[in-house]
């Protein structure tokens, strides 16, 4: 059984950047992941998210496999891929999609005529990159850095959004919708719909591992630092 996990909570509108950063700063050392609340991002524009994500993914599976992924852009069909590869099963048991920039021809979109609002919903919500930029100045002071430390090296100019739904079945093989692993990335905003299911080890070391369920926070996105955060402040911040 695994037991829920109280996460910090930062709040993106406060005056005070410097308490602000202290308290992301113990928040990356103690559990590499925070709840991050008044970020900016309408809540009406994420449900349209989930409510177009939804129709994609409830789409024909030939209908899918027509923007099958390539260059980390498009489709990942069911069982695609397997995070923890030390594992026996036949892969992760989720399908997802995959944008990256914008600009240029990388992207690969579903036709207008099976979801009218899917690419516009998409690009509105891939732009809104003003709560990963005020975060990323906002660890920069955490780190004792300048405030655009991260900008001026360029660190947010390609991220990459991806969106997902876990496929659960009723066989009686150990099921996993994104297997243990971390995030090879810097940072990753996550928001969820109210369903459960992550969990994180604090202590990757110790045997038998303990998994603490993350719950959801209406509102609230779900912040982790990645491999390379973890590098880069040699291991300060913690995955």
């Amino acid at each position: 059984m695994c037991d829920a996990l109280q996460l910090p909570i930062v709040d993106l509108s406060s005056p005070d950047r410097f308490s602000t950063a202290n308290s992301i700063r113990q928040a990356c050392i103690d559990h590499g992941f925070f709840y991050l609340v008044n970020h900016g991002v309408d809540e009406e524009l994420v449900n349209e998210v989930f409510e177009q994500s939804s129709k994609f993914f409830s789409l024909p599976i030939e209908e899918k496999m027509k923007v099958i992924i390539k260059n980390y852009n498009g489709y990942s069909p069911l069982f695609a891929g397997k995070l923890d590869t030390t594992l026996s099963t036949k892969g992760d048991s989720k399908e997802g999609f995959y944008v990256s920039q914008l600009a240029g021809d990388l992207n690969q979109w579903p036709l207008e005529e099976d979801l009218p609002s899917w690419r516009s919903t998409i690009e509105t919500y891939y732009q809104l990159l003003s709560a990963g930029t005020k975060l990323l100045s906002l660890i920069a002071l955490s780190l004792k850095l300048d405030e655009d430390f991260f900008e001026k090296v360029g660190a947010f100019n390609e991220p990459l959004a991806v969106y997902y739904i876990i496929q659960v079945d009723s066989s009686n093989e150990e099921i996993y919708g994104a297997s243990a692993h971390s995030d090879f990335g810097m940072l990753t905003l996550l928001v969820t719909n109210g369903v459960p299911g992550l969990q994180i080890c604090r202590e990757k070391s110790e045997q038998p591992q303990v998994w603490e369920d993350v719950p959801s926070k209406s509102g609230a996105f779900i912040v982790n630092i990645g491999d390379m955060m973890e590098r880069w402040t040699n291991c300060l911040f913690r995955l």
